[in-house]
């Protein structure tokens, strides 16, 4: 995209804030996936139930960075949502 098509993002704090909410909500998806993608089955039931247990059923009880920390045993990493955008290769996440 050309700069001005990202002119938006920085006329307002409160898009810019909203973008970023959104590339963050992107990081935590793609490192989530990578717990099943991990496992060579996508469909992992032991990491489905860590998912269940830790994310979706703890509700608003824990801080969501405990969350997820707990679900993964660590913080988030970025690399996977740049490697699903193509802008890193697998082994740069390792």
């Amino acid at each position: 995209h050309r700069p001005a098509h990202f002119q938006h993002l920085f006329a307002t704090s409160g898009y810019a804030a909203g973008y970023y909410v959104y590339l963050w909500a992107e990081v935590l998806d793609a490192d989530a996936f990578g717990a099943f993608s991990e496992t060579g089955n996508v469909f992992d039931s032991n990491v489905a139930a860590k998912v269940r247990k830790y994310i979706y059923s703890s509700g608003n009880t824990v801080a969501p960075d405990e969350l997820f920390r707990l679900f993964r045993g660590r913080n988030p990493d970025i690399n996977f949502m740049l490697e699903k955008k193509g802008l890193a290769s697998a082994e740069s996440s390792n």
